[in-house]
């Protein structure tokens, strides 16, 4: 379960911080890399590992003027280290370094960032490890990987210019010479705490549903203009009662496609068809495709799942937790909407604990089941047996 971080952002600096992270994604997604400033004027340079090539891991080291590849670490989490025999006591990021004989290319990059990556045995690398400190530049670069929904990896290198000082003016300099985009490593950090608190209602209108008429869809935004979440209220809770609420994460293949691989679709039908017989309840809508990974890294993890991995497993080979969402959205939809008190429509426990973390009182907690599959029992078994669902 994931504890609720305390917001510690100036409220005069969180636009300028959503949009340091905001382009810092964007620039990862591209393939480009970016300047991280941390604490004690340390800086690197770093580069999502799934979108490495010869070309991009050739310019990093140019960059930062190392003579070779060398110097490139290779960032992955606890979670993937493990998978690849690394057992250490981190929490969230192991720094890989392959050492001077020998040099990180895209290839080895990829098998040992993604489960799925074909492998020449004779590509083997010998890498010696350490754990990252906590809130450094390291953690900083994975979690953006993670909230640019790309493989939790990345590669990372000091600046080491000679004609750079590194002061905090010379720095801003030195990236606007070499046309890089600089990231502060605490905006990121704060970066799910920010955007969950900037969320404001955008649009909303009267939408009659199958076996719900009265309800009407109220849309949130973020303020840098992020995913929406959505509100889908059917009839008129009141909000000095405690409301039926269902937290429903985005299922791209199971709400639209009826998958048969989980029960989303189900619990999505079927939690709306009862709010309604029950007369008013909100539905939240949560833009957080496959429990925070993103539906590329679904797909990845399916893929896994057809290989014999559970779904929790599938997950830690990708190297994510088990579960990476983050419910501050969902507690600061309820506040604009003036909920307070909830009747949690759920079968997982962390979510009532989330929601209680996050300032909210659960009242109660409303079993939410259906019948399985021959292609979900796996996933559900799976879910309670060790995620502690209560089937």
């Amino acid at each position: 379960m994931k504890r609720h971080l305390e917001l510690v952002l100036p409220a005069s600096r969180e636009p300028m911080s959503m949009l340091s992270v905001d382009r810092s994604v964007a620039e990862l997604r591209r393939g480009r890399m970016i300047a991280i400033r941390g604490h004690e004027g340390r800086a690197s340079l770093m580069m999502a590992a799934e979108m490495a090539t010869e070309d991009s891991l050739e310019l990093l080291a140019e960059t930062a003027r190392v003579a070779s590849g060398d110097d490139l670490n290779l960032l992955v989490t606890a979670r993937r280290a493990h998978v690849l025999g690394i057992h250490l006591n981190a929490e969230q990021v192991v720094v890989l370094n392959p050492g001077q004989d020998a040099a990180l290319n895209p290839e080895n990059i990829s098998h040992l960032c993604d489960p799925l990556s074909t492998y020449d045995p004779e590509n083997h690398l010998d890498l010696s490890h350490h754990e990252a400190e906590p809130f450094s530049n390291e953690s900083a670069a994975v979690q953006l990987a993670k909230i640019a929904r790309l493989l939790p990896a990345a590669i990372i290198v000091s600046i080491d210019d000679p004609d750079n000082i590194m002061g905090a003016d010379d720095l801003d300099g030195w990236v606007k010479r070499h046309d890089l985009f600089l990231c502060d490593a605490g905006d990121v950090f704060q970066y799910n705490n920010t955007v969950a608190r900037s969320l404001r209602i955008v649009s909303q209108a009267r939408v009659p549903l199958d076996n719900a008429e009265d309800t009407r869809i109220m849309a949130f935004r973020p303020a840098d203009g992020g995913l929406e979440h959505l509100a889908i209220i059917i009839g008129q809770p009141e909000p000095d009662q405690p409301t039926l609420v269902r937290l429903h994460s985005e299922c791209f293949t199971g709400d639209l496609l009826a998958s048969l691989k989980c029960d989303c679709g189900d619990q999505l039908r079927g939690a709306i068809s009862e709010i309604s017989n029950q007369g008013s309840g909100i539905l939240l809508y949560l833009a957080q495709e496959g429990r925070g990974i993103g539906l590329v890294n679904k797909l990845r993890a399916y893929e896994l799942q057809d290989r014999g991995f559970d779904t929790l497993d599938a997950n830690e080979q990708l190297g994510f937790d088990a579960d990476e969402r983050v419910y501050l959205p969902a507690a600061q939809m309820l506040r604009l909407l003036g909920y307070s008190r909830v009747r949690l429509m759920t079968n997982n426990p962390d979510k009532v604990a989330s929601l209680g973390n996050c300032g909210l009182e659960v009242t109660e907690r409303v079993p939410h089941t259906f019948p399985t599959n021959k292609h979900n029992e796996q996933y559900l078994d799976t879910k309670a047996r060790r995620s502690g669902h209560l089937l």
